[in-house]
């Protein structure tokens, strides 16, 4: 009876559990799944009360009116590459920066950090202006570079990565590379980006959805429509909808698409290490 109590218990806390993840999940992910039924229906039918709850017949139309009222394609392709570009970019300088930090000695190095923290206390909005008159000075007005070459380095990245590092990669490993005739650059491409892979998910996931999402740098940076990004291109459809908005959750449903891809790939690597590091432990 008392084994019997204990498996009951342990059923009965675990279902739970599970109900109350399930719920949670409801919570956040049922939007998402009405944002993807109404971009399904015709202009006429997309709002009614009681609101649809299964997918319509209209999702060729509203396809057809979001391609033509922007270059949707060209748009798309830009955000991919910005976000594809400032993700490796940003993992590959910051995780350099990092390892610098995390591993070396060298003369400023704790007033240099402190430097670069104190940048995160920054808001945004106080560099705009700033920010914008140096990027039409260094000819990068109406260009992809002001969305990817600054954040190369970012103090974000740069303190993940630094405290990431230096607990996950072993002095000994390291000093095991020099000897065996591996220069300081190789040490970083051969040990430190394979044991640093968690650390890289994590600051990849975060820059992508970053650069994926960042609306004011494209606003002031990108005036045309044809070179500018997914959420510049939607807002402005936005305007001129006149309440036909079956194209434009046509076109939110699609943008989602890239976050979701890039969040599994880089948190199953996650998940991955840190079940591989549990186990080895």
């Amino acid at each position: 009876m008392k084994i019997q109590g204990i498996i009951q218990g342990k059923f009965g806390g675990r279902t739970v559990l599970y109900f109350i993840l399930f719920m949670f999940v409801f919570v956040f992910a049922f939007p998402f799944y009405y944002m993807f039924v109404l971009s399904s229906w015709p202009r006429e039918n997309m709002f009614t009360n009681p609101p649809h709850l299964f997918f319509g017949n209209g999702i060729i139309e509203n396809t057809k009116a979001l391609f033509n009222q922007l270059p949707f394609g060209i748009n798309y392709f830009n955000s991919v590459m910005i976000a594809g570009l400032s993700t490796t970019t940003t993992i590959f300088f910051c995780t350099m920066c990092g390892f610098a930090f995390a591993k070396y000695n060298f003369k400023g190095k704790n007033l240099l950090f402190i430097f670069t923290l104190a940048t995160l206390a920054i808001p945004q909005f106080l560099n705009i202006i700033p920010f914008f008159k140096m990027m039409v000075f260094f000819g990068w007005y109406n260009t992809w570079l002001p969305l990817i070459v600054p954040g190369m380095a970012n103090a974000f990245g740069i303190f993940l990565m630094s405290q990431f590092l230096q607990g996950a990669i072993p002095e000994d490993l390291l000093n095991a590379g020099r000897i065996d005739g591996l220069s300081e650059f190789g040490l970083l491409i051969k040990i430190v980006f394979p044991l640093a892979k968690a650390g890289i998910s994590v600051l990849g996931i975060v820059t992508f959805i970053g650069s994926w999402n960042n609306f004011l740098g494209a606003l002031i940076l990108l005036p045309k429509l044809e070179r500018t990004t997914i959420p510049v291109a939607l807002s402005s459809l936005f305007v001129r909808s006149d309440g036909n908005f079956g194209g434009l959750f046509v076109g939110i449903s699609l943008s989602l698409l890239p976050l979701i891809i890039v969040f599994l790939l880089f948190s199953r690597r996650i998940i991955a290490d840190i079940t591989a590091g549990s186990i080895s432990g």
